[in-house]
């Protein structure tokens, strides 16, 4: 039995919590706001994020970061935008050698960093890992089959995660790839936004899987130019976590994206949903692939819409209209060489 603290009681960090709980583990979820605390110690359920999941009264509900100075894991599951607040806080409370797994999947969009690395920047003491693949919380939470990936710098590290947390319905893989599994996680999150545009439309099965193999393809390009291995992304953290994420109701993503896609104003559109990481990391990969000297036209028309209120159905035309190319990224046949 390990002991295992879930940072965050948001959707996601509820269902792993209560994954962790079903394996035989002591288990205790912690949230920054005082009202949560009391209210899902209360009622023990997350009305809005998992109705009808009973969180279980064997896993304790705190608002003391001190209690994961003892844990055997300590998972962030708190929004990208909230994970370096989130780990300073624990400057002072984790040992040496403590196993710090991120869930959250973005960017730290001021720096341009991934969020293992800001983690790193503020627990030094720490072995970071990551936890990602096609994986809704919604699922999770009601023990349906699952399999994701824990990547680290630290093998070790990604195989405490490994033995810990796999389960009959929750299994877990092992990838060193850190670069590659981040940026899979976050960057699909603006295709996803892009697909649901495309539903909002009216558009076909034809131009959303259009949409998710070059999207696939430039979140590729991105990934191997910052580091990242190109098999990485035919895996789970890759085309797996793209496939569930432009296509289930679930994806706060793609909700958005299909409002967007009927008339409803970017900003308006997340307001509604909720938290959606695809709007930020919309921006931050613009900017990334800027810095790399990538071609990302996907992201870029996404870019373009969300940011300056470009016409989504122009952007579709725009995308269209490129300039004829292979499909491979290197090819020996050049068809505007002239002789």
């Amino acid at each position: 039995m390990a002991r295992i603290r879930v940072m965050g009681a948001g959707g996601w960090g509820t269902a792993l919590a209560m994954m962790a709980d079903r394996s035989g583990h002591q288990v205790s979820m912690w949230s920054v706001f005082e009202e949560e605390v009391n209210r899902l110690s209360k009622v023990r359920e997350h009305k809005k994020l998992l109705p009808g999941v009973k969180i279980p009264e064997s896993i304790a509900i705190t608002g003391d970061l001190a209690s994961a100075a003892e844990a055997d894991l300590v998972i962030l599951a708190v929004p990208s935008f909230a994970v370096r607040q989130t780990a300073h806080s624990l400057k002072d409370v984790l040992p040496q050698g403590a196993v710090v797994v991120n869930v959250a999947k973005g960017f730290e969009e001021e720096h341009l960093l991934r969020l293992s690395q800001v983690i790193e920047q503020e627990l030094p003491q720490a072995r970071v890992a990551v936890l990602s693949g096609p994986s809704h919380a919604e699922e999770v939470s009601r023990g349906v089959p699952t399999t994701v990936v824990a990547a680290s710098r630290s093998e070790e590290a990604a195989c405490l995660v490994q033995n810990t947390l796999m389960n009959p319905v929750f299994r877990v893989y092992v990838n060193p790839d850190l670069t590659g599994v981040e940026l899979g996680g976050a960057l699909k999150n603006i295709i996803a936004l892009a697909a649901g545009v495309c539903d909002g439309l009216g558009l076909g099965d034809n131009t959303k899987a259009a949409l998710m193999t070059r999207g696939l393809s430039e979140i590729a390009r991105l990934g191997i130019r910052m580091g990242a291995k190109q098999e990485t992304f035919a895996g789970l953290t890759g085309i797996g976590d793209l496939v569930v994420t432009c296509t289930s109701m679930h994806s706060r993503n793609r909700r958005a994206g299909i409002l967007i896609g009927q008339g409803v104003a970017p900003k308006k559109a997340v307001e509604e949903v909720g938290m959606v990481e695809g709007y930020l990391a919309t921006h931050s990969a613009y900017r990334l692939a800027q810095r790399y000297g990538v071609d990302m036209p996907i992201t870029t028309e996404c870019y373009e819409v969300l940011y300056h209120g470009k016409d989504p159905k122009d952007a579709i035309i725009d995308l269209m209209e490129r300039p004829k190319r292979s499909e491979a990224e290197t090819t020996w046949l050049d068809f505007h060489r002239q002789d």
